[in-house]
C-alpha cells in the first residue's frame, strides 16, 4: 500500500547487498520523490530501478543536504534519506533529525541491516558464545573525530570482550597496537572484512600479531570492518549453548531427567 504521509524517512540501507534492505526500505524508496544518498557508500545497485531524482550527498553540507529536505518535504515530495547500513550507528543522523524537528518536519527512522551484522555473517560467526563472549563491543578508533577517553581502544580492550572497530582499518596499526597495550593476548584472532555484502567483498583473517601486516599487504585502507575477539576465530572453542540442552527445562520445554 502506498504511503500518503509527508513524513520524511530516514532508511537503512543495509550494509551493500541490494536484497539486504528490508521489505519497508525498498518500498519507501519505490514510493519517494526524491531521495539523496551518500555516493561514496551506497552501491548503485541499492538504487537500481527506483524512479525519484536522486540526489548525491557526498560533497554536501549539513546546510545543504537540509535545504534539499526541506525544500522537497514543502513542496509535498515523498523525501527518503538513504544511509548505509543501519542509521543509528555512525549514520550522523542526530544533528538532521535535529534541524528538522526544528522546522516542523516529521521524520521516522526505518533501521536497516548494519555492516557489523554482514561482517559476522561473511565470517560465519557468532559474536556471543557461551565461556567466551557475551558482550560485543562496537567502536572506532579516534582520528579527525575523536572519541571520549574512558572509550579509548586500550581501556575497552581490557574486557577481551567480541570486538569490532569500524572506520578505522586506514590506522589498523594503531588499533592493534591498541588492543594489545589493552589486554588482548597476540594470538587473539582478527579479522578485517572489505565492503562486507558487495560483491568484492575480501577477508584477511589473522590473529593481532599479524593482521596488520596481512591487510596492509593486502591494500585495504578504506570500507573495511575489524573484527577481534576469541569469537570470531574459525574453530573457537566454546560450551554448548542451553537453549537446545536437554537437559534444561524452560518454558516450551521440560528437560529430559525432570520428565
Amino acid at each position: 500500500m502506498k504511503s500518503d504521509d509527508n513524513t520524511v524517512y530516514f532508511v537503512g540501507a543495509g550494509p551493500g547487498d541490494p536484497d539486504l534492505i528490508t521489505v519497508k526500505g525498498r518500498r519507501l524508496l519505490d514510493e519517494a520523490d526524491l531521495v539523496i544518498y551518500t555516493g561514496s557508500l551506497v552501491p548503485q545497485a541499492v538504487l537500481h530501478g527506483i524512479h525519484a531524482r536522486k540526489v548525491d550527498s557526498s560533497s554536501m553540507t549539513l546546510d545543504e543536504v537540509i535545504t534539499a529536505i526541506s525544500q522537497a518535504w514543502r513542496n509535498g515530495k515523498k523525501v527518503v534519506r538513504l544511509h548505509t547500513g543501519d542509521p543509528s550507528i555512525y549514520g550522523a543522523i542526530r544533528e538532521q533529525l535535529a534541524r528538522l524537528y526544528s522546522l516542523g518536519i516529521p521524520c521516522r527512522v526505518i533501521p536497516g541491516v548494519s555492516s557489523v551484522m554482514a561482517t559476522a555473517a561473511a565470517l560465519s560467526a557468532e559474536f556471543t558464545l557461551p565461556d567466551v563472549s557475551q558482550t560485543v563491543i562496537i567502536t572506532r578508533m579516534a582520528g579527525r573525530t575523536p572519541v571520549p577517553e574512558k572509550e579509548a581502544l586500550r581501556s575497552l580492550a581490557s574486557h577481551q570482550a567480541s570486538m569490532v572497530v569500524l572506520l578505522s582499518v586506514a590506522m589498523i596499526e594503531k588499533v592493534v597496537e591498541e588492543l594489545l597495550a589493552g589486554g588482548y593476548p597476540a594470538q587473539t584472532p582478527a579479522a578485517v572484512v572489505e565492503k562486507a555484502s558487495w560483491p568484492e567483498q575480501r577477508i584477511i583473517r589473522g590473529t593481532l600479531d599479524d593482521i596488520a601486516d596481512r591487510t596492509l599487504r593486502a591494500g585495504v585502507s578504506r570500507t573495511a570492518i575489524i573484527a577481534v575477539g576469541r569469537a570470531i576465530g574459525e574453530a573457537p572453542d566454546f560450551s554448548l549453548s542451553r537453549l537446545y540442552d536437554s537437559s534444561f527445562s524452560h518454558g516450551y520445554r521440560q528437560a529430559e531427567e525432570d520428565a
